[in-house]
């Protein structure tokens, strides 16, 4: 990827069903031009809810990311997809509306916008106007604004689900707009990432649905922020002189250094010539607790952490539920988990090959379930957007 500046683009969606319906009316798609540097988000929704809405909203999302993505400008993907789709002969609106962002080299958005709500900009804690103009496409009005961006700027795009949730069809106008960038300025500075912020607006917007939405509804947020590279050593070895080799390795880069496993931690509490010292606090039953080791960020035990991060890090890539557990815990997985998810953006990946001679007849925690643990983790971080290197020893 050719990277200018330090600056990533955190990007986090999630949506709801119109109540009653097991399909979502609304589709997000997100698209990574490596080549060009480029990342495509597409919002769009499909009118009414259930199959046809379904159907009309990934069509909608998925012909304009795929468009974008071989280069064409956002006005002819827009009239393209203005002029394929159909308008409801009823109430003479179009069957899909959108909202299109680009965010160039992570420093610059485009975001053009069909009948959806206006996309939020945070900026330095509070709300900054986007100046959006409109033009005319296929004579349909649009909006559309380019603008530079900056460190800790949050976008945030929804769907008209979100807008004016309530307990009945009409409007409810005490949650409007402004109402909604209100609550979010409230979480600007609390650290949460893209995914987390979508998740927390959904889940207001749920609530004041009473948990039965009467429109299907989604958020996405986009967040710039600083790269950070987090480091994980996960087990010894598999030839034991190679030790050395992995700790100056592993050491050497760059970031945040997490140490998974009792055998790996002692390795490490040699190598660094420095104490291990035990927790005492045993936060959570189910998670053996953290260590110390001056020179590391965290150190825990491994696969009974990895594995319950993997469960997080699974659920993430759906609604995000567990976020509430992990986000605010302190046992290793929480902590782990926090770290990948909310933090990172670059992670390598150190991993040992040895045996653990503990849980050689054990296949919940033997050596193939270690493997599948890292490859499973591995491609769960990737799909949430994070670069991933993995090197074994």
């Amino acid at each position: 990827m050719k990277t200018v500046n330090n600056l990533f683009s955190d990007i986090g969606y999630v949506s709801i069903n119109h109540y009653n319906e097991e399909l979502c009316g609304d589709h997000i798609e997100v698209l990574n031009n490596k080549e060009n540097n480029y990342e495509i988000i597409v919002l769009a929704d499909g009118l009414g809810s259930g199959v046809k809405a379904n159907i009309l909203s990934i069509l909608t999302s998925k012909i304009i990311s795929t468009m974008l993505c071989e280069g064409l400008n956002l006005e002819e993907c827009v009239k393209t997809i203005i002029d394929t789709l159909p308008v409801c002969k009823e109430r003479k609106v179009a069957y899909s509306t959108f909202t299109i962002i680009r965010i160039q080299n992570n420093e610059k958005a485009e975001v053009i916008q069909y009948d959806n709500p206006k996309t939020i900009l945070l900026r330095d804690g509070k709300n900054f106007e986007l100046p959006f103009y409109e033009i005319n496409i296929s004579n349909k009005e649009i909006i559309k604004t380019e603008i530079d961006l900056k460190e800790n700027d949050i976008l945030v795009a929804f769907s008209d689900g979100v807008e004016h949730a309530g307990e009945s069809i009409n409007y409810n106008l005490k949650w409007k707009r402004s109402d909604i960038i209100d609550f979010l300025t409230t979480f600007y500075y609390v650290g949460f990432n893209a995914k987390t912020l979508a998740t927390i607006l959904l889940e207001e917007t749920n609530r004041l649905y009473k948990n039965k939405p009467l429109d299907d509804a989604s958020v996405c947020a986009i967040k710039i922020k600083k790269r950070l590279s987090v480091n994980l050593c996960f087990g010894p070895p598999e030839i034991k002189s190679d030790c050395e080799k992995m700790l100056n390795l592993f050491f050497a880069k760059e970031g945040k250094h997490i140490i998974c496993g009792g055998t790996t931690s002692k390795i490490a509490s040699k190598y660094l010539n420095k104490e291990l010292e035990p927790s005492s606090n045993n936060l959570d039953p189910e998670i053996p607790p953290i260590s110390y080791l001056c020179g590391c960020d965290l150190v825990t035990e491994g696969l009974i952490t990895l594995k319950k991060v993997l469960e997080y890090a699974n659920d993430y890539l759906l609604d995000n539920k567990a976020f509430e557990k992990w986000s605010y815990k302190k046992d290793g997985a929480s902590l782990v988990s926090k770290m990948l998810f909310e933090e990172a953006t670059d992670i390598n990946f150190f991993v040992g090959k040895a045996s653990n001679a503990a849980y050689i007849n054990d296949t919940n925690l033997g050596f193939d379930k270690k493997m599948s643990i890292v490859d499973e983790l591995t491609k769960a971080l990737e799909k949430m957007g994070k670069n991933i290197n993995v090197s074994y020893f």
